[in-house]
This record gives C-alpha cells, sequence and structure tokens, in this order.
C-alpha cells in the first residue's frame, strides 16, 4: 500500500481518512457505447469494478462505503435494460457478495425499497445482511430502488404516524429524531461523494445524509475508476477545511 501511494505521489493522512464515502456509479453505458458494446457489457464491467473497489476500500481502512447501484427512476429505462440489470444483481449476490461473505469480515447493508424487486432477490438480499451483521469490516451499503425525495417522503409519512398515534410528541421532532426514520438510520452520514463521469449533479441521492459532504468529481467513466482515483479523492478531501457552516 505505502509503495502504491509512492509510485502514485498520492499522500493520504490516516489520521484525517473519512469515515463513509459515498459513490455515484455513473458512466458504464457511455463506456460499452465508446467501445461498440451493449449497454449490459458496460454495466457487467462496472459490477466488477465496484468488487475491486469495495476490496481496496476495506484493506485502507474505511469504515463506511455508499454506492447508487439501482434508482427508482432506474426503472424508466428501456425493459430489457432492466431486466439484465436485475439478472446481473441476481448473479453479483450470488457470486461476488457471496465470496465477500466467505472471505472477508465486509458487513452488507442495502437501503432503499426493496419490496418493489423480485422475491428472489429481497431473499437474496435478507440473507447477505443477515449473514454479515455481526461483521466488523467495511460496511458496504448497496443502494437499490432507493430515490432520496422518496426516502424523506416516507420518512415523513412514518413520522407522522407516531406523532398522530401519540407515541411521539412533536415537540420532540429534531434532526437526530427524523434520522431515526430515514433507511440510514444506524450509518453515520457521508464524509466524501465521489461522482465519476463528469457529470456534477447529486442524482436524487442521499439527498438529507449528504447536507455537509464534500464534493468530488472525475471525468472518468465508472468502469475506467481505478484505485488510485480514489485515493486521490481522498487525498483532495483531507485537503479541505470542513467548517460545518461554522467558523475556524
Amino acid at each position: 500500500m505505502l509503495e502504491f501511494l509512492k509510485r502514485k505521489k498520492i499522500k493520504i493522512e490516516k489520521e484525517k481518512m473519512p469515515q463513509h464515502i459515498a459513490i455515484i456509479m455513473d458512466g458504464n453505458g457511455r463506456w460499452a457505447k465508446k467501445r461498440g458494446l451493449p449497454r449490459s457489457a458496460g454495466h457487467r464491467f462496472g459490477a466488477q469494478k465496484l468488487k475491486e473497489i469495495v476490496l481496496f476500500a476495506d484493506e485502507i481502512g474505511l469504515k463506511y462505503l455508499t454506492v447508487y447501484a439501482f434508482s427508482t427512476e432506474n426503472w424508466k429505462r428501456p425493459k430489457d435494460e432492466v431486466e439484465n440489470l436485475m439478472n446481473l444483481l441476481r448473479e453479483f449476490f450470488d457470486t461476488e457478495i457471496e465470496n465477500l461473505i466467505k472471505k472477508t469480515q465486509i458487513r452488507i447493508r442495502v437501503i432503499g425499497d426493496i419490496s418493489k424487486l423480485d422475491k428472489d432477490i429481497q431473499e437474496r438480499i435478507v440473507s447477505a445482511e443477515g449473514r454479515t451483521k455481526d461483521k466488523r469490516g467495511l460496511c458496504v451499503v448497496i443502494a437499490l430502488n432507493y430515490g432520496g425525495r422518496q426516502e424523506i417522503i416516507n420518512a415523513v409519512k412514518n413520522l407522522a404516524l407516531d406523532i398522530k398515534s401519540g407515541k411521539i410528541d412533536i415537540e420532540d421532532v429534531d434532526e437526530e429524531l427524523f434520522k431515526k426514520y430515514l433507511y440510514t438510520y444506524d450509518i453515520p452520514d457521508p464524509d466524501l461523494l465521489i461522482r465519476p463521469s463528469g457529470e456534477m449533479r447529486v442524482s436524487n441521492f442521499l439527498l438529507w445524509q449528504i447536507s455537509y459532504a464534500e464534493f468530488w468529481f472525475s471525468n472518468v467513466l465508472w468502469p475506467d475508476f481505478k484505485k488510485e482515483h480514489l485515493l486521490k479523492a481522498i487525498e483532495d478531501y483531507q485537503k479541505r477545511d470542513r467548517r460545518f457552516g461554522g467558523v475556524k
């Protein structure tokens, strides 16, 4: 690891490591198109890239890695592309996630409305979460059928029901209490949001949670994203002065 950093001329300070990095894995389709390949090939290469980055994130001591795998808006894509993505998801859980469970201390968490996914995919998710819940390595948070606005709407509805039933007093509602109604109730907010592919928007991802996250954008398409890109993002993050609205 140290030799790798020296070779790439990247300086990382262990004591300034972000605790939680979120990544919008974007650019699979464009990557495939540039090579004359079907979009499904881009998604497959993107899945392999995810495996590589997950293992590297665990190696460098990251605590949480959240990845945007399938959004609530992705259902609007052509039917055959959605079917290919769902089959790739099945394959990823059956092979890559299974290997991670057997060979590492990585923990798996899935956020989003998984009730809209096929039953067999839901079962794979529940199994992976259950089998890794006591592990203490990197927590990989996979956003599936996830939308930031919908997450907040669901949280508001559930909070309103608890207020109506008398379970909660409206005067007790604050940020900390509201967070308990989010998918990420037990996960710290991201310190750093990474988006490859050249796009500079958050695309309805973790809208509540990224309030004070640092953003890092890259023109590299996700299948071409390398370890040094992750390290460069961390290096840039460590140079920033995070004030959280205050003054230093």
